[in-house]
């Protein structure tokens, strides 16, 4: 018998980019901790991961192909803007993506862009 109400993980392209990036920077030693969207993670990046030399960083996992930000994103990212908090977003798991995090923070502007409907 199934249970009621199960909670379903979503098998998207979003999810497959993610779980590309996770493999990646595992692989080459950062530990890192995905958000699962439960109440208390509403808004959130999808990714913290940390590294002993590199420090942190927020992910945030994009489909090129079609993305938008969630209705909590858009109260949550701004504010995490202005107080300094930079967010990385990456819509691959290409080597020319993943070496965006070692650049400043794309995520203002992507997001800023976004909101006046300009992708990428």
């Amino acid at each position: 018998m199934e249970p009621i109400n199960p909670r379903r993980f979503r098998r998207g392209p979003e999810r497959t980019i993610q779980e590309g990036i996770l493999a990646a920077l595992k692989a080459a030693g950062w530990f890192c901790i995905s958000a699962h969207g439960n109440e208390y993670q509403l808004g959130l990046p999808d990714v913290w991961a940390s590294h002993a030399q590199k420090g942190y960083r927020w992910i945030e996992v994009k489909n090129p192909a079609a993305y938008s930000f969630t209705e909590a994103q858009q109260k949550v990212f701004p504010r995490m803007f202005d107080t300094g908090v930079g967010i990385w977003i990456l819509f691959g798991d290409t080597p020319e993506e993943l070496a965006k995090l070692f650049k400043p923070a794309n995520g203002r502007e992507v997001f800023y862009r976004w909101l006046l409907g300009v992708k990428k």
